[in-house]
């Protein structure tokens, strides 16, 4: 087995395999002993057929096979011995010769590879980056607190229509005298929402009406949506956009979404009972969570705006643009056929991406910053708390936590993204310790224009 690489220029490179009939022979005839012992075959014994019938029959594929995982495993074992890195895999060299299995003993294999670029990346605190710290708005605090009574309201019924109500009753259409129109549209048991009308003079005579009470009125002057009113009527769009009659609506029902008030109870439904007794600890642990949370998106902001100083200390490293456009035209995961101009377009957000790689590798090797399976288990963590979060469970047990994570590190996937947050958190939190923050106080409305 010989193997050597060739370069062509600081960004590409030839690897030449060549595998002899040395290398092979044994595996081979092991590989044909093994068939012919399977081998059931009319007129012959299992195990006694001719050893030159079973080459015959199978050795081309044998030999295709076992050279194949010759030149793969060494090739392998090549680049993962090598000194050098490269980018993507190698592939198939533009100055492959034609094999022919069926007369060749020693066969050459030859792969194009792109070569890492070499660069220097120092981070220090002549380097100065924007770090944003939110204030803790007493108005956010607010907010929050009513984001959880929100959550934990109740529908109730109540007597008399106010604003923001829903009221359940039936529409009967009415012909121009006011009386009830012969085959006309009727639609029982409908809600409509006051927050809804379009019309204040219409909503006026909703408001303040009791369960019983009957209002007319029209449905498109009130609403002016024809998608709207179609489904509140069970008609088609077309019909009711030429709707210009009046209807009854007979009350049955009026429902009021009422928060959660303030109390004992919400504290509760938040943080578990008795763990918070009085709105003063509320509203500070609120706020301490707002804190937190903030921190992570100030940190947030930071990794964005850390990744975009890092990769403009790289923007001039040459790439091999060429091999580059052949892999992943040779590696588009979805199979189908790509364009040159859908790779022209695509290039530079790939570049940028496969460079990003390439800092996080560097600044990683050079500082010896290494992730464990806790820095992975972490992140799995945080994305199971967020997707918690988002239903309001806010105070669910470590346990079920990191029973649910690493549920989620399990996914191959999953897991390969989480492991790629840790180590770009690591590498975050070296650079936040070792460059110069330029440090500003924002508002949250401040912070969040950062990325419109």
């Amino acid at each position: 087995m010989n193997i050597n690489k060739q370069n062509i220029d600081d960004l590409n490179a030839v690897i030449t395999v060549k595998v002899e009939k040395a290398d092979y022979a044994d595996r081979v005839e092991k590989a044909l002993n093994d068939y012919r012992k399977k081998a059931n075959m009319p007129g012959f014994r299992p195990g006694k057929v001719p050893a030159s019938l079973v080459k015959k029959m199978y050795g081309k594929s044998v030999l295709f096979d076992e050279v194949n995982k010759i030149m793969s495993e060494n090739l392998s074992e090549y680049l993962r011995e090598a000194e050098f890195s490269i980018l993507g895999d190698p592939l198939p060299g533009k100055g492959q010769k034609l094999i022919d299995f069926d007369t060749q003993e020693d066969f050459e294999f030859m792969f194009d590879i792109a070569l890492s670029p070499v660069f220097d990346l120092k981070i220090d605190k002549k380097d100065k980056i924007k770090y944003y710290n939110i204030k803790t708005e007493a108005e956010v605090i607010d907010r929050q607190i009513d984001a959880h009574a929100s959550h934990f309201g109740e529908y109730e019924q109540v007597d008399v229509v106010e604003n923001d109500d829903m009221v359940r009753g039936d529409f009967v259409e009415l012909a121009a005298d006011g009386s009830v129109k012969e085959n006309g549209i009727v639609a029982d048991k409908m809600i409509i929402s006051t927050e809804r009308f379009a019309d204040d003079e219409a909503k006026a005579l909703v408001l303040g009406k009791k369960v019983g009470d009957v209002v007319v009125f029209n449905p498109m002057a009130a609403f002016k949506n024809a998608t709207e009113v179609s489904s509140l009527l069970k008609i088609s769009k077309e019909e009711a956009e030429a709707l210009d009659s009046n209807f009854s609506f007979a009350i049955i029902e009026i429902t009021r979404f009422r928060k959660q008030a303030v109390n004992a109870d919400l504290f509760a439904k938040v943080y578990g009972e008795g763990a918070v007794t009085t709105e003063e600890e509320f509203r500070e642990r609120i706020g301490n969570e707002i804190k937190g949370a903030f921190a992570e998106n100030s940190d947030y902001r930071f990794a964005v705006d850390a990744r975009t100083y890092l990769l403009s200390k790289v923007e001039d490293v040459a790439m091999p643009e060429e091999f580059l456009k052949r892999w992943i035209k040779l590696n588009n995961k979805d199979n189908k056929e790509i364009t040159e101009e859908q790779i022209d377009e695509e290039f530079p957000q790939f570049v940028t991406n496969l460079k990003w790689s390439m800092v996080l590798s560097k600044l990683s090797k050079d500082n010896d910053i290494k992730i464990t399976e806790e820095d992975v288990m972490d992140q799995a963590r945080r994305f199971t708390r967020a997707q918690f979060a988002q239903y309001g469970l806010n105070n669910v047990p470590d346990e079920h936590l990191d029973n649910y994570a690493r549920e989620m590190m399990g996914r191959e996937e999953q897991g390969r993204q989480f492991s790629e947050r840790a180590i770009e958190k690591k590498v975050m939190d070296f650079v936040k310790s070792v460059a110069k923050l330029d440090e500003k106080e924002v508002t949250l409305a401040d912070f969040n224009k950062l990325f419109e």
